[in-house]
């Protein structure tokens, strides 16, 4: 058993742990109305977009990396907010402002770093995730905001439902569509933010969708589908830093690639809908 209780005697590991726990849970859930709403592509223009403010973030505080989630944060809201406004009303499809909004925001995170010599240092974690680094204030905030995404999809529950599978009944029941529609987006960016530093921007779309879609597989049910993710998501982020520990790998893709291995046998093997069981 000394291979699995070494990595805990170390303070940072035991954070991380916690810190990928989490993340893994919040993903996986928000990540079903993702998977079921086909809005991939938004969860991985929202990752890209928390950049520019990073890179503000980062100048404004000279260097400092406490004030940088609230910037990302900042960011990530206002992006979803504005991609919704954008394809309101059908001005514009969905897929159309996410490109403008993502594009935007984008080139003007790369030409903040620009202006930073140092960033390839000091901003590489956001980019790539450093969840060993994740301090006992970063997991706080991370368990705050996370269980505040995690409490309003319990309160939403029905009406996100109704909003997923059937958006005409929705309006039929004279649900506020629109609103509920900016507050989901609002709560994926939040995931997006609270997740930064566990695997990175690059990799962010990974743990919205895999555990999720790993998930819908087995199941149709969609209580049954958030809590199937959220195992396999927490389950994929103890795995990923184990090995991440013991192989000397970045942490963020080791837990990527524990959650596309889970969804990989999954895909082939399951009893329900498996490639190789016909």
């Amino acid at each position: 058993m000394d291979w699995l209780l070494e990595p805990l005697s170390y303070p940072f590991m035991v954070r991380g742990l916690a810190a990928g726990v989490l993340v893994g849970i919040v993903c996986a859930v928000v990540g079903t109305y993702v998977v079921l709403r086909g809005m991939a592509f938004f969860g991985d223009a929202l990752a890209h977009t928390v950049l520019p403010g990073v890179a503000l973030g980062y100048v404004v505080s000279g260097g400092e990396r406490g004030p940088l989630f609230w910037w990302a944060l900042g960011t990530a809201v206002l992006a979803a907010l504005g991609i919704g406004a954008i394809s309101k009303n059908g001005r514009l499809k969905e897929d159309t402002a996410i490109g403008i909004i993502f594009a935007g925001m984008f080139a003007l995170g790369i030409a903040v770093i620009s202006t930073v010599r140092s960033y390839a240092v000091d901003l590489s974690h956001f980019l790539f995730g450093d969840v060993l680094g994740v301090s006992s204030r970063d997991l706080m905030l991370t368990a705050i905001f996370g269980g505040i995404v995690i409490l309003l999809v319990i309160i939403f529950f029905k009406e996100f439902q109704t909003l997923s599978f059937d958006p005409v009944l929705a309006v039929t029941l004279r649900m506020p569509v629109n609103l509920l529609t900016n507050l989901l987006l609002a709560m994926i960016a939040v995931t997006v933010a609270v997740s930064m530093q566990t695997v990175g921007v690059a990799l962010m779309v990974a743990m919205l969708v895999t555990p999720a879609a790993t998930a819908y597989l087995l199941t149709r049910h969609l209580w049954t589908m958030m809590i199937l993710g959220a195992v396999i998501g927490a389950s994929s982020s103890v795995v990923g830093l184990y090995l991440s520990y013991y192989l000397n790998i970045a942490s963020g893709a080791a837990i990527v690639l524990t959650a596309t291995a889970v969804f990989v046998v999954v895909f082939l093997v399951n009893p329900r809908r498996g490639v190789l069981r016909g």
